[in-house]
C-alpha cells in the first residue's frame, strides 16, 4: 500500500511513498528498543532542554511546515501557521513544567518514608489523524517524550510528508535518532505493532470505529491505551446570550479547519425564544465565508481533506434532508476539481435523522430547537458521544451550574472549545477515555509507582 500526498485543492498526486515491509518495520522497532532504556535514564533537565529546542525548530521552520500542512490536507495557511505556533508553545510549556509534574510526591504513612514516583513506561505507539497533522502528534509526543518514553508514530496515510517532517523536528533539535520515529506503514500493520513486546502502550486519535479496534487489540495484548474519538459537541445558546459574540463564535467553531475538528461545535441547540434571530444571523455569517485556495489570504474556507470524505458527508446531509431536515444554506459539493463542500446549515433536526445521531466531520452546522435550558441539557446529553461542549449565557453562575450536568470531557462557557497544554483534553462515552495535555496527560504515560521504605 502506498502512502500518498494528494492535494485536496485540485486532486493532484504530489508524492508517493511505499509502505515498509514487515522486515523493515522489525528492524526499526529494534533500533527504538535499543534507545529506550538510555533515554529513560536522561535527567528531566536534559529532556526538557531538548524539548525547548524542538519548539525553536518549529518556529524557525514554521512557514515550511504550514505550507506542507496546507498541501497535504487543505488547511488554510494562516490556520496551519497557528497550528505550528501552538506546538511550539506546548514545547515551551512542558520544558518549563516537567520538573514539577514528574517530581516525587511524599505521602505520610506508617512507613519511614513513602513516595509516589512518575517513571517512564517504555515505547508508546501513536496512531494519529490528518486533521491537525502536527498538533495531534505533538500534543501527545511532547509530554510523553519529556517523561522519558520513546514514541513511534503511525500517521494517517494522506499526510506522509508531515509525518516525516515531525521526525526531522526532533532530530534537528538534537534528540537521539530513535527517540521519535515515524513508521511508514499501512493500517493493516498496526495490529502487529500493538502486539509487539517492544511496544508498551498505544494512543489513538481518530474515529469511533478505529478506536474500538485499537482498544480491543491493546486490551488483548494487556497494554494501556488512551483514545480520543469522535464527537458531536453541543453548542447551547440560552436566551440571555450576547448575540453578536455568540454568533461570531458559532461560525468560527463550526467552520474552522473546514469543520474537520473533533471538538468543533456540531449541534447548535437553541432555546426557542432566541432561535429565529440566532439562525438568521448565523446563516448570514456562514454565507459570508469565502471558498477558495487555502494559500490565499482572502479564503475563509478551503477544501475538505479527501474527496471520499466529502462524499460521505454529503450522503449524511442528503439522508437527513430526506428525513425532514430543512436546508438553510449550502448542502452540496462545490462543482469542479478538489474536495470542496459548500458551508452548510441544516435546521429543524430531530431524533432519528443522521444529523441528530451521527458526527458530521465537515462544514455543516446542525440546528436543534428546544423549549428551555433544561431541554437543551437533555438534548445535549442525548448522544453516544461526550467530547466537548459549550454554553452561551451572560449568567455565569447559571452557566457553570448547567455545565456540571453535561456528560462531556469539557465545557466552555462563552468560548469555543479548544485544546490547551495547560488543561486536560479527552472524552467520555463513545468519545474515548484517558486524557492528553496538562499534568494529567503527562501522567497517562508514566508508571505511577509507589515506593515504601521502612
Amino acid at each position: 500500500m502506498a502512502l500518498q500526498t494528494i492535494n485536496p485543492a485540485n486532486g493532484d498526486v504530489v508524492k508517493e511513498f511505499a509502505s515498509w515491509t514487515d522486515s523493515e518495520l522489525d528492524r526499526v522497532l529494534s533500533l527504538v528498543a535499543d534507545e529506550t532504556p538510555a533515554w529513560a535514564t536522561r535527567s528531566i533537565a536534559e529532556r526538557s532542554a531538548l524539548i525547548r529546542k524542538a519548539g525553536e525548530v518549529l518556529r524557525k521552520n514554521s512557514d515550511k511546515y504550514a505550507s506542507l500542512i496546507s498541501l497535504e490536507m487543505g488547511k488554510l495557511k494562516r490556520e496551519a501557521l497557528a497550528e505550528i505556533e501552538k506546538c511550539a508553545f506546548a514545547c515551551d510549556y512542558y520544558s518549563e513544567h516537567a520538573d514539577d509534574y514528574l517530581a516525587d510526591e511524599e505521602i505520610k504513612t506508617d512507613a519511614g518514608r513513602s513516595l509516589i514516583t512518575y517513571l517512564p513506561l517504555g515505547t508508546i505507539l501513536a496512531v494519529m489523524p490528518w486533521n491537525f497533522p502536527f498538533w495531534q502528534v505533538l500534543r501527545f509526543a511532547i509530554s510523553t517524550i519529556t517523561a522519558g518514553n520513546t514514541v513511534v508514530l503511525k500517521h494517517a496515510s494522506n499526510v506522509p510528508q508531515s509525518a516525516l517532517a515531525i521526525e526531522d523536528v526532533f532530530r534537528e533539535a538534537g534528540f537521539p535518532a530513535n527517540v521519535f520515529t515515524t513508521l511508514m506503514i499501512g493500517a493493516s500493520q498496526v495490529k502487529a505493532v500493538i502486539e509487539d513486546p517492544r511496544i508498551h502502550g498505544v494512543t489513538l486519535t481518530g474515529s469511533e470505529a478505529a478506536g474500538r479496534i485499537v482498544a480491543s487489540q491493546a486490551g488483548a495484548a494487556m497494554k494501556k491505551s488512551v483514545l480520543e474519538l469522535g464527537g458531536s459537541d453541543p453548542f447551547i445558546v440560552l436566551e440571555d446570550c450576547d448575540m453578536d459574540w455568540t454568533v461570531s463564535q458559532a461560525v468560527a467553531s463550526r467552520f474552522g479547519n473546514c469543520g474537520q475538528v473533533c471538538i468543533a461545535a456540531k449541534r447548535f441547540i437553541l432555546v426557542d425564544s432566541i432561535a429565529d434571530e440566532f439562525v438568521q444571523r448565523f446563516k448570514t455569517g456562514v454565507e459570508d465565508l469565502v471558498i477558495g485556495d487555502p494559500a490565499d489570504e482572502a479564503t475563509s474556507i478551503g477544501p475538505m481533506s479527501r474527496v471520499d470524505l466529502r462524499d460521505e458527508l454529503d450522503q449524511q446531509v442528503q439522508d437527513s434532508i430526506k428525513a425532514g431536515a430543512k436546508v438553510l444554506t449550502g448542502c452540496a459539493p462545490v462543482e469542479g476539481p478538489g474536495a470542496y463542500y459548500q458551508p452548510s446549515l441544516l435546521d429543524h433536526v430531530k431524533p432519528g435523522m443522521r444529523a441528530y445521531d451521527e458526527e458530521f466531520f465537515g462544514p455543516v452546522g446542525i440546528i436543534i430547537r428546544v423549549k428551555d435550558e433544561m431541554e437543551a441539557i437533555r438534548v445535549a446529553n442525548d448522544s453516544r458521544f461526550g467530547l466537548g461542549s459549550s454554553i452561551w449565557t451572560q449568567n455565569i453562575e447559571k452557566g457553570e451550574s448547567l455545565s456540571r450536568l453535561l456528560h462531556t470531557g469539557s465545557t466552555f462557557i462563552n468560548g469555543l472549545v479548544k485544546s490547551d497544554p495547560r488543561l486536560p483534553v479527552g472524552g467520555v462515552r463513545a468519545s474515548g477515555y484517558g486524557r492528553e495535555l496538562s499534568r494529567v496527560g503527562m501522567h497517562e504515560w508514566c508508571n505511577i509507582k509507589t515506593l515504601w521504605i521502612k
